[in-house]
């Protein structure tokens, strides 16, 4: 920014005062007069590398503390250095499933304590180890919940079983060999009766459980996790009604994951968000199986490696040995809380390093020992004050925290006088551009607006409401002073609103050449035509046969018909796009030939752009219609457009097709005729359905008498109406 008194022409804006040091010195400014910030990196805190572990906290990474203070947009780059320190402590955690079928991997496990051990003393003297062990949630369905089953998940044939569980702490971190042997050697075999293992939940406690599983401080983080399956993550404990979402918070009593049947297994991207910021680097040691499932893992979980176990697991310490040498050589730096509007660009400077990013940093094949860099730009885009983000290398527990801030005031050495002449003796100098005092306005504060407020003379300044003198000049005293333009015109109009630059170039020049620019728009000169007078005046190819450019529906512009909107090029004689003229003018063809219809009345108003006569057949070429009007009768006739886009000449038939009128007699008796007959049919149907439901009463009568049985005996009061004589003396001769 340049400071000196009257660097500004009248009318040109302020702003010009900000461009780049060349520019300006060419406009005649000093070098010693332009205001350019520059960025300030302050290293606060620089301890020097560790060369070995003495038991004291080593470090690995330098500077600690660094404080930025940058221009917005204006990048800074700063160094900083790495060193893996010689004998740094290791903290292994053996996490190893032990569902029914690792039962042949645990075996060779209880003999691996020595070979571990001795494979750890190889990297360093200060290595600790702790075990745990995880099967799966024990609820349904992915553990048989009858009681038995809990307290035996194994099969029958199976002597030595522990009851299911989900994840268990056995061994805090130990250096005693014995100790390893002692605690493993107690493990048995467990089992549940899904694929897919809790090892996500077990690792989560492992991470977040620090102070139980023994993590130091100042040590190398290893979790090694040995099984044969896959894992189930967030989402899957709906399947047991397991709704509540894992917290990532430490839940273990004795040793037992006591919230395993109420909270969902983790995500990947919680799981991994953990391990990151405990600085656990996890080494997956699988069967062969699941090697791919792991691999894809891996991916997204920062600093881990995958190794394939074989079916017994006894190569799992040289599995861990490549492991660890693998995490061990590779070092990725990073951030964490990386403020809004703030870029990182890490470039890694070493023998074998990844390429520059503005994520990470990478460099690969490290040695104990060895020093690499990495030279880190920040870029701030927007003015910030004393916010702070962190640079980490991961698994490492070492952090430099930057402390950012910005340069958004400029330094100016502005004139002592609170009234100052360049201002008219009505304000002072605030970075070269004069402050005014109250009333008055303008560039040099010449303008008083008395009375009125600022707002209204601003008003009148801008077109519509719009922009304040279309941000091409300045409002002063209501009115508008324009700027010049970048080609050293000016703009003009009222407000603001012309210049005489910005017309349609032809073959990259203004108006082709052949015109004027004026506000906008090419003004030809005679003789040339088009929105860049880009063209000869000419007419030839737009003549039609009649002698009519463009059939009156068009302008020839560059001896081209410009057609009005539906019209078809060349001529403009085919609208595809216009509505049917059968129908648009049939109310005039109506009124015209036959006096009838909505325009009867009116007709001589309405159709004065049609000339027609009745004729009793067609002479003319034109369009044949065929239309029903507003009395049913079928009027045919044939339209022919003239010049101009609603000129007709029409033919019509004198004779309409008018369909005879409905025999109302017919109708009248033929509708009586058909009541009647539904009538009676409706009385047949109900005669029908009474009778039918009076035969199946009958017949129920009938068959209830049948089974009727009626008992038989003499009325004692009954007395037979016969009287039997007998003759005494009838000897039957």
């Amino acid at each position: 920014m340049f400071l000196f008194l009257n660097f500004t022409k009248a009318g040109e804006q302020e702003s010009v005062r900000c461009d780049t040091q060349a520019q300006l010195m060419e406009r005649g400014c000093k070098k010693e007069e332009i205001i350019s910030p520059a960025n300030n990196v302050t290293i606060i805190k620089e301890d020097p590398l560790s060369v070995s572990f003495d038991n004291q906290e080593p470090v690995q990474m330098s500077p600690q503390k660094i404080n930025l203070k940058l221009r917005p947009g204006l990048p800074t780059t700063f160094r900083i250095s790495f060193r893996r320190v010689e004998g740094y402590p290791v903290d292994l955690y053996y996490l190893m499933d032990l569902s029914n079928s690792m039962k042949d991997d645990l075996e060779n496990v209880k003999e691996l304590g020595r070979d571990l051990f001795a494979a750890l003393k190889k990297i360093t003297e200060h290595a600790q180890i702790g075990f745990g062990a995880f099967v799966d949630k024990t609820v349904l369905p992915y553990t048989n919940t009858n009681k038995e089953k809990l307290q035996r998940p194994c099969d029958e044939s199976d002597q030595y079983c522990q009851a299911a569980f989900g994840y268990r702490h056995v061994l805090s971190m130990t250096a005693k060999e014995n100790e390893f042997k002692k605690k493993v050697a107690d493990q048995f075999i467990s089992g549940n009766l899904d694929s897919p293992e809790g090892s996500l939940d077990a690792m989560m406690q492992a991470a977040v459980c620090g102070n139980k599983i023994g993590w130091r401080n100042s040590s190398t983080r290893l979790i090694v996790l040995t099984t044969d399956a896959g894992f189930h993550m967030a989402g899957d404990g709906k399947l047991a009604g397991i709704l509540e979402p894992n917290d990532q918070q430490c839940h273990m009593e004795n040793n037992l994951y006591t919230k395993s049947n109420e909270m969902d297994y983790p995500s990947v991207g919680q799981l991994a968000t953990e391990l990151e910021k405990n600085n656990i680097q996890p080494i997956f040691a699988v069967t062969k199986n699941v090697e791919d499932v792991y691999k894809e893992l891996s991916k997204m979980i920062p600093k881990s490696e995958v190794g394939v176990l074989s079916s017994d697991s006894k190569n799992v310490v040289q599995l861990i040995e490549t492991a660890y040498n693998s995490l061990s050589s590779k070092v990725t730096v990073t951030h964490d809380n990386l403020p809004d509007n703030v870029r990182v660009v890490y470039t890694p400077i070493c023998k074998y390093a990844g390429p520059a990013g503005d994520k990470n940093g990478v460099c690969d094949n490290v040695h104990v020992a060895q020093t690499i860099s990495f030279d880190v730009t920040v870029t701030a885009d927007s003015c910030m004050e004393d916010t702070s983000f962190t640079i980490r290398p991961l698994g490492i527990k070492d952090t430099l925290t930057v402390t950012l801030s910005t340069k958004c005031e400029c330094q100016c050495k502005d004139p002592n006088d609170k009234m100052h002449q360049l201002c008219t003796n009505r304000g002072s100098i605030v970075c070269g551009i004069c402050s005014c005092m109250e009333s008055f306005i303008g560039q040099n504060c010449e303008c008083s607006i008395g009375n009125k407020d600022e707002q209204s003379l601003r008003a009148s300044c801008q077109r519509n409401n719009g922009t304040e003198c279309e941000g091409r000049g300045d409002c002063v005293c209501g009115r508008c002073q324009c700027h010049s333009t970048n080609q050293g015109g000016r703009y003009r109009g009222d407000f603001c609103e012309c210049d005489d630059e910005h017309c349609e170039n032809y073959q990259n020049k203004l108006c082709g050449g052949n015109g004027k620019c004026d506000c906008g728009t090419c003004k030809c000169n005679a003789g040339y035509e088009g929105s860049a007078c880009q063209c000869k005046a000419s007419r030839e190819g737009c003549l039609t046969k009649g002698n009519t450019v463009c059939n009156g529906r068009g302008r020839c512009i560059c001896n081209r018909c410009d057609c009005k909107e539906g019209y078809q090029r060349p001529q403009c004689l085919i609208c595809l796009g216009c509505p049917d003229p059968c129908q648009t003018k049939l109310d005039c063809i109506e009124c015209l030939g036959f006096g009838s219809g909505p325009f009867g009345k009116i007709c001589d108003t309405n159709c004065r752009n049609i000339t027609y006569d009745m004729v009793d057949n067609f002479a003319i070429s034109g369009k044949e219609c065929h239309q029903k009007d507003s009395e049913g009768c079928w009027i045919t006739f044939k339209l022919n457009q003239l010049v101009g886009e609603d000129n007709y000449e029409a033919e019509i038939l004198k004779q309409r097709d008018c369909p005879e009128p409905p025999s109302v007699i017919p109708i009248i008796a033929g509708s009586i005729a058909g009541v009647a007959v539904i009538g009676i049919v409706l009385l047949m149907l109900i005669k029908m359905l009474i009778y039918m439901k009076d035969l199946k009463e009958f017949r129920k009568f009938e068959n209830e008498k049948k089974k009727s049985k009626w008992a038989e005996a003499d009325n004692p009061l009954f007395q037979n109406a016969t009287t039997t004589v007998a003759n005494p003396t009838f000897t039957g001769e």
